[in-house]
């Protein structure tokens, strides 16, 4: 706790003057924050307009197993019965792996069971009313379909940022759509406030109790189809569907093993686990601008969630950007499944192997979602296919007459790869004036044939020629580099000592 205790900057001052800064400037100025306070009615040194009576840090609400097998008895009429397939990956990561595929419900993805029981749990009161909430995705959409399919009216407030197609579909299916704020909070405020002069129910997209228990009869239908299962491996955001599934198997079965992965970028729950109480992590808040599992991407990790499972799980990593777009490009290769990054979170942590106690075992993975926009799939397929080996891009400096392109063509060939692309540059070039910059994308046949090609490229070009290549070679815990990294790209890199604020404090 000591060491947690590092890491906790004090509560921000309410007003700036020359002794006492901002938080804002505070943290601009020193780049050492890692998380920050949360208070109930308080979000980052800013007072929120209202407060959700039902997800209260004071007060969390413990889901009881019960209510997730009323959920699931409840909601089955108007949710897809998802398959829980065996993974033709099985035998390549040495483990029995099956893959629950909800992306497959209506709307995309597993919120729609949360999004049902709660609506089905209102009062007639409540649901001629109708309901509001925050979203800029799934649960929006979950929520619109269901409230519909139910005949109550659903209001929805997103950020201005939203994507079009996701807000369309909201007003397709009935939804009142109102777009406001440039940030999550912002919106949330807003629709906190409309909720109060509506007399609208609001409805947290993932820590509500009833949205919990809905997305817990995931794990009542896995253990319906894999009743030997030995670990179940789940996505993590804002922690919704981990505490619904844990507590629903916890419940049924105790002796399996939940294991949680998040994100390297948004580790909401790791650092709630570190600081010992509720946190918003701001390293989330920067971070999540810049992932592809914008699903998970949710700085505050729910309290009633929390509460919940958190003594029930096994224990949650967290998992690069590279080896999530692996995962996704796998899944589309291998199972033929289209997920977004968030979905793929558990295969990702599974294939990187940051699980190495999983080989030989019967586990589980929830492919949670597979809302992902047609450009971020092709970005991401490409990411994951140079993470891997498959595509390379280097330059190389050659002679600029005829017959120079020709000769690093012919080793590309020899070695068994594939050109793409070749781009000419003489106008930026540094060296010899009669020499041409070739830039060069390469498709290999994998990462062993793509260090064949660097070394044969290397033995004939020497310091002629630079690579540009990322690599899916880390995952686990945030370190002090990717930290700093985060907190500010523009500046130089720091000591882990500058990045740890005083005990003291």
């Amino acid at each position: 706790m000591q060491r947690a205790k590092q890491f906790i900057h004090k509560r921000p001052f309410d007003t700036e003057s020359e002794d006492e800064p901002s938080f804002e400037s505070y943290c601009r100025k020193t780049r050492k924050i890692m998380v920050q306070e949360s208070f109930p009615n308080q979000r980052f040194g800013r007072p929120c307009d209202s407060f959700d009576k039902y997800c209260d840090p004071a007060n969390p609400v413990i889901v009881r197993g019960e209510q997730i097998l009323d959920a699931t008895h409840r909601i089955k009429p108007g949710i897809i019965r998802t398959p829980c397939n065996y993974s033709k990956m099985s035998r390549t990561l040495g483990l029995d792996l099956y893959l629950k595929k909800d992306y497959l419900q209506v709307t995309g993805s597993f919120k729609e069971r949360g999004a049902r029981y709660a609506l089905i749990k209102l009062s007639q009161e409540k649901r001629a009313k109708g309901v509001i909430s925050t979203s800029a995705g799934n649960h929006a959409q979950a929520l619109a379909y269901h409230g519909r399919d139910l005949g109550i009216p659903v209001t929805v407030c997103m950020p201005k940022i939203a994507p079009l197609v996701k807000v369309e579909s909201c007003r397709e299916m009935g939804a009142e759509v109102i777009l406001h704020g440039d940030s999550f909070d912002e919106t949330r405020d807003h629709a906190m406030k409309i909720s109060a002069e509506r007399d609208l129910t609001y409805i947290n997209g993932f820590d509500h109790p009833d949205v919990i228990a809905g997305q817990g009869s995931v794990g009542v239908e896995i253990l319906d189809d894999v009743p030997d299962v030995e670990y179940i491996v789940v996505p993590v955001g804002g922690g919704g569907l981990i505490a619904g599934i844990a507590k629903a198997v916890k419940h049924l079965k105790p002796d399996v093993k939940i294991i949680g992965v998040e994100s390297e970028r948004c580790p909401s729950w790791q650092t709630r686990q570190m600081l010992g109480k509720h946190t918003k992590c701001v390293w989330s808040q920067w971070g999540a601008k810049n992932t592809i599992a914008d699903g998970l991407a949710v700085a505050e990790v729910g309290c009633n969630a929390y509460a919940t499972c958190n003594d029930l799980l096994e224990k949650v990593i967290s998992i690069s950007e590279d080896w999530i777009s692996i995962a996704i490009l796998r899944l589309l290769e291998k199972e033929k499944a289209v997920t977004e990054g968030g979905g793929a979170a558990g295969v990702a942590a599974i294939i990187a192997n940051a699980l190495p106690e999983l080989r030989g075992k019967k586990v589980c993975t929830v492919l949670c979602g597979g809302n992902i926009d047609a450009s971020t799939l092709t970005r991401v397929i490409d990411r994951g296919l140079t993470a891997e080996g498959r595509i390379m891009r280097f330059t190389v400096n050659v002679q600029d007459r005829p017959g120079g392109m020709v000769e690093m063509l012919k080793i590309v060939s020899d070695c068994g790869a594939s050109v793409k692309e070749v781009q000419h540059d003489r106008m930026l070039l540094t060296a010899f004036v009669y020499k041409v910059a070739l830039i060069a994308t390469v498709e290999t046949r994998g990462r062993e044939n793509a260090q064949q090609l660097m070394k044969a490229i290397k033995d004939r070009y020497e310091d002629a020629v630079t690579f540009h290549t990322i690599s899916a070679c880390h995952y686990g815990e945030p370190t002090a580099a990717m930290l700093s990294q985060s907190a500010d790209p523009t500046q130089e890199t720091v000591s882990e000592e500058d990045l740890l604020v005083p005990s003291s404090q």
